[in-house]
């Protein structure tokens, strides 16, 4: 009769020194060529006016900037329940979760690790190429935050922040993909104007879009100031309150418009003229919005291929010229806009490790008291 076995007591989980990490691979080992491919179609399909102007790039510039608008596209989509910018659609999925995981794919890609999603892999590529840091996707991410939160801007200073995040900030991150270098400030500066730009006048022209899906971006206190009640901006009787304040978003996307532009003399020829005819085309929209007064809702403002084809031409002769210098530079810095997101930002985790006076055994252990003589 064989003798009882003894108790095995159990083994302490330990790390295998077989199993290692996943390797850091730029774009989750994708192949960059498939990327850029998938990337360029997402353009085409989503955004004809910078599919347009990112032609005038050279081509390593052209294949970068679609990375990452692959990216803000998808980032986009996954936040709204929609495909390429169509109609909100939304799943049931909670608005706060979708947001958490993008902002989870979003990490993993710039750690070099797979995604499974193919834009998410395309930002991984074009952050590796160009330095593209976690805190300048963070600062992207934060927007969609805002709309998950179903937030409204109470101020002036809240609309514009709110820019920052979904425009100013990507703005910051073209830069960079065209060569500005991280140090370079007062370049990164114009950057973030010309998206700011470009934000204000979405949503000058999206006014009845945005309501349509519940949302609002006017100020509370622009409202207010107009005697408009909340929810009832698109109410016939207010449209001539209405105007005036699209009116106003116009006029302040041409002063960081104007901020803009003379950030782009600073940059390369072809990426000068690439840069002036977004400009060109985007300020075209709002200033149709601005000339339609109350009528600019009745039907969507939109800028045909022969128009683009205009603002790309003079884009070419402002590209050769020096820009003019604005009246005054904008009242919204992008310096004061980091601050205002920092701010608002939830606090930092606390650290977890142990103090002293928590039971902690010290590092050398007292030595025996002496007994008194």
């Amino acid at each position: 009769m064989k003798p009882p076995r003894a108790k095995s007591r159990p083994r302490t989980l330990v790390p295998s020194r077989h199993i290692r990490e996943t390797p850091r691979q730029s774009g989750g080992g994708r192949q960059r060529d498939a990327l850029i491919e998938r990337a360029r179609e997402s353009i085409e399909q989503g955004s004809k006016s910078f599919a347009a102007a990112s032609k005038l790039f050279d081509r390593d510039t052209r294949d970068r900037a679609h990375l990452l608008y692959a990216w803000c596209r998808r980032c986009d989509d996954i936040a709204d329940g929609q495909d390429h910018g169509g109609t909100l659609k939304l799943d049931g999925s909670d608005a706060r979760n979708r947001v958490e995981a993008i902002r989870i794919l979003t990490h993993r890609a710039l750690d070099g690790q797979p995604t499974a999603e193919l834009a998410f892999d395309a930002l991984g590529q074009v952050a590796a190429e160009c330095g593209l840091t976690r805190e300048m996707a963070d600062d992207v991410v934060d927007g969609f935050a805002l709309d998950a939160a179903d937030w409204r801007p109470r101020t002036e200073g809240d609309l514009m922040r709110y820019c920052f995040h979904v425009a100013g900030a990507v703005g910051v991150m073209m830069a960079r993909v065209m060569g500005v270098d991280k140090d370079d400030h007062d370049t990164l500066d114009r950057a973030c104007d010309l998206g700011l730009a470009f934000q204000l006048n979405n949503i000058a022209r999206d006014i009845w879009e945005d309501d349509a899906a519940g949302r609002c971006y006017l100020p509370v206190e622009w409202l207010v100031e107009m005697d408009i009640p909340p929810g009832q901006h698109m109410k016939p009787q207010y449209r001539a309150a209405l105007a005036e304040l699209a009116r106003r978003l116009v006029d302040l996307a041409e002063t960081h418009e104007a901020a803009a532009r003379l950030g782009a003399a600073r940059l390369r020829f072809r990426h000068r003229w690439a840069v002036l005819s977004a400009s060109n085309i985007y300020g075209a929209i709002g200033r149709e919005v601005r000339a339609r007064g109350e009528a600019a809702w009745d039907h969507r403002v939109h800028t045909s291929s022969i128009a683009k084809m205009g603002h790309v031409a003079r884009a070419f002769t402002q590209a050769l010229r020096k820009p003019e210098q604005p009246e005054a530079m904008p009242k919204w810095t992008r310096g004061a806009l980091m601050v205002m997101a920092r701010m608002d930002a939830p606090p930092a985790p606390m650290p977890m490790t142990p103090l002293r006076d928590e039971g902690v055994r010290p590092a050398t252990p007292p030595a025996t008291p002496r007994n008194p003589a």
